[in-house]
This record gives structure tokens, sequence and C-alpha cells, in this order.
């Protein structure tokens, strides 16, 4: 089942009695038989202009965690469609992929160890360790039934990218470390990687030999953020693999509330830059 939604757009006459509605689709919800759920997920789609199903043209595909309407799909769908407007150039067209989770904390999550201590940094914020421990199950949800529904029933190029911010980035950077061959490029903004007494970056990293391409970005968010953002890049650089790219970008003028849009931003020109030297 899809399920259009809009923004109502308001055109005002000189009087009230001439004003007209504008209907302004954004994009559509879409339903996904889920093996590893049982019954269905949704997510939220959007479109390059000019897609056509009966078109010979494909697309890349970004798969945005925290993709709900109420989350983040519909600025990061503004911004997939102005970094691909032609004249600024810096995304080809792609396909908006918002992954909707049940329950945030659980699915972005790896069930931490019995000795897990809560950071005292974070004192004052509810112990969500008890919540913990979905990400194994959203992350073959991912594999096992997203991107194949996504591959069959849209016009995919095989390109796969794959953005996260906070517990969404730590999830993000979990896939890296564990299922890396899912996405060419990650797009990772102030992962949480204070979760599990930082467990995830004590694991090694093996990576594939195809070329992959990692954004990582983290405001002025205290030094356990920032050292967590930049021992990625340290864990990347240990692989000796030089078909990996990656920058590590600090943004001081963000915080963790603002950081995301930004963020995208820079990784969509840098990741584009990347490419094209290639």
């Amino acid at each position: 089942m899809k399920q259009a939604f809009s923004i109502v757009f308001l055109l005002f006459g000189i009087t009230s009695a001439s004003a007209q509605k504008e209907v302004i689709t954004l994009g559509f919800k879409d339903s996904i038989p889920s093996s590893v759920f049982g019954g269905k997920m949704a997510v939220n789609i959007y479109l390059p202009d000019g897609y056509n199903p009966d078109s010979a043209a494909t697309y890349p595909v970004i798969y945005l965690l925290d993709g709900a309407v109420d989350e983040d799909f519909i600025h990061i769908a503004g911004l997939v469609q102005f970094y691909s407007f032609s004249w600024v150039n810096y995304l080809q067209p792609s396909i908006l992929v918002g992954i909707i989770s049940t329950n945030r904390t659980h699915d972005m999550t790896y069930k931490p160890s019995p000795n897990a201590t809560w950071p005292k940094w974070l004192d004052g914020y509810p112990n969500t360790y008890s919540i913990g421990g979905g990400s194994e199950q959203f992350m073959s949800y991912i594999e096992r039934d997203l991107q194949p529904f996504i591959e069959k029933n849209y016009k995919t190029n095989g390109t796969k990218t794959l953005i996260g911010q906070s517990l969404a980035g730590l999830f993000a950077t979990e896939v890296l470390f564990k299922k890396p061959e899912l996405f060419q490029n990650y797009c990772i903004v102030s992962p949480s990687l204070w979760w599990d007494n930082g467990s995830l970056l004590k694991q090694p990293l093996k990576l594939p030999e195809t070329p992959m391409n990692v954004y990582i970005s983290v405001g002025d968010e205290g030094k356990e953020m920032v050292s967590g953002a930049k021992n990625i890049g340290k864990a990347l650089q240990k692989t000796g693999q030089k078909n990996v790219h990656y920058t590590y970008d600090y943004l001081p003028k963000e915080d963790h509330g603002t950081i995301l849009h930004h963020g995208v931003e820079n990784a969509f020109e840098w990741i584009w830059k990347v490419t094209e030297e290639k």
C-alpha cells in the first residue's frame, strides 16, 4: 500500500474568497513485507524529479535512519532535491528511503554488557541500557527485507548510502563494523559511541575490497562525543585499505540538536568530490 503525504500551500488572493489551495506532494509511504519482524514495515519514499518506472534511467538510493515524517525525512528530502539540481550538481538525482523504527532506542543499539556503566556526563538523562539490544535484528531487516524490496520495486543503480545521527549514528557505525558491504557510502553524524563504554570501536574492523566513502562529523558536544567520532577514522586508517576514503569533519558552531542538516550537506559535497576524483 502506498499512501501519499502532502504539504498544503495556501495561495492568498486579494480576498479570502479568491484563495486557492494547491497540493504539493513531497513523497509517499510504502509498506514492506518483513520476514524478520513479521507483518509489514513502513518506509517513506522520495523519488527524484522526472522519475518514471518505464524509463531506462536508474538512481542511487539514500537510506535515512530516523526517517519518519516527524523525524528527519522532510528536511533531508529537501537537501536531496537541492543538491541534485543541475546548477548545484553535488548529488546525482537519488531515491531517498526514510527508514522508520518502531522503538528507536531498542532498534538502534546493541545489547550492552552486564558491567556497562551509564556515562556520568549523561546524568539527568534516563539510563536506557535496559531498552537496548535490537540492532542485530534491525540490521537483518535492512539486509534481508528492505534493500531487496527497494531494488525490486524501484529503479536503482546499486549505489547505496546510509545516513544516521546520534543513536542512529551509533547504528550506522555498527553496520560499518559488522556489515560494511551493505552500503558504499556512510554519513555518520554525532554517533553515540559512548554506548556500552565505547565497546563497538574495540571490535576488529574488516572492510570489503570494493571502494567505500565514509563521512564522519561531530559538533561542539563534549570530549566523549568528539573522541568517539575521531576514533572511527583511526579504525579505518588501521585497516590500511587504499580503496576506503574517509573524512572527519568538526563543526564547532553546531551542537547535538543542530548538526545533522549541516553534516549531511557537507557529506553530499565531500562524497561527490571524492567520487569525481576517482
